[in-house]
């Protein structure tokens, strides 16, 4: 891949940080704005400094659109266009964790994952698509969540909430309102994550609490009887990127089979005739 530029959310940790790892192994100048997780911050930038190829950090609430416009004003001066924008950004409540909304504690949770799974993608796609206009063929992928089909049902339900659900149900709609807007210089394609390492999966504060009964039932629930890897996700990002020239408007469900999963196929019955 030619040198390019690509703006990765959330690559404090965890998926963005994998994606951020791939591009730049594929010589990819980074942008990698930042807001909370500081000791996390520190070590990413010191990691993707030594690599010595231009990458930019930038501190930003992408909920807010003042901060969002400071960063796109940041990546024109600097830059002056955009080649792939990576909308990892997303802060969802386990409910095993979390419990109900209406706890004093989870006051704001419902508007948290509103604003960062919807509102700050928004942000960042409008503001950014001067910028990605700007790039000869541009690339933007959103990451979601099955939860937008699952809700707070099945085993699924300790660990997806209702808010993180409604939310990702609605990223699908900008998808491809997206896609049209972009068209023709600039593909928009969706991946659709289930059970993730780091993302409601082993690594995760949530699924350790789980009781090894309710791990079971979720594993069991996956068709491949396993959660899936962060690597995993950012070489399908790849895919998107280098080789998916011919896709737009697209949801890639990776969830290693969970909708399927729970009903199995019976056995061809003999018939009548």
């Amino acid at each position: 891949m030619k040198t390019r530029t690509a703006l990765v959310t959330g690559a404090t940790r965890g998926i963005g940080l994998a994606i951020a790892r791939y591009f730049a192994a594929e010589n990819i100048r980074l942008v990698l704005p930042w807001y909370d997780w500081p000791d996390d911050t520190k070590a990413v930038q010191n990691e993707f400094i030594q690599m010595g190829q231009g990458h930019l950090f930038f501190q930003a609430d992408l909920r807010k659109k003042q901060d969002v416009h400071n960063l796109a004003n940041f990546v024109q001066k600097k830059i002056g266009n955009l080649d792939i924008l990576i909308n990892n950004i997303e802060r969802g409540g386990m409910p095993v964790i979390h419990g109900a909304y209406d706890k004093e504690v989870n006051r704001e949770q419902w508007q948290l994952e509103i604003d960062t799974t919807l509102l700050a993608k928004k942000l960042l796609f409008d503001h950014f698509l001067p910028l990605l206009n700007k790039a000869e063929k541009a690339t933007v992928i959103n990451i979601s969540s099955i939860a937008g089909l699952t809700g707070r049902s099945g085993p699924a339900g300790l660990i997806f909430n209702e808010g993180y659900a409604a939310a990702n149900r609605g990223i699908e709609t900008l998808t491809e309102t997206w896609a049209r807007i972009g068209a023709p210089n600039i593909r928009v394609n969706e991946i659709m994550l289930g059970l993730i390492d780091c993302r409601h999966g082993q690594k995760t504060r949530g699924w350790k609490t789980l009781t090894e009964e309710q791990k079971n039932q979720l594993v069991n629930h996956t068709l491949l009887a396993r959660t899936g890897t962060s690597d995993e996700v950012a070489a399908t990002v790849m895919f998107l990127v280098r080789d998916a020239t011919y896709m737009t408007g697209t949801v890639i469900r990776m969830d290693g089979g969970y909708m399927l999963g729970g009903d199995k196929v019976p056995p061809m019955p003999e018939g009548i005739l």
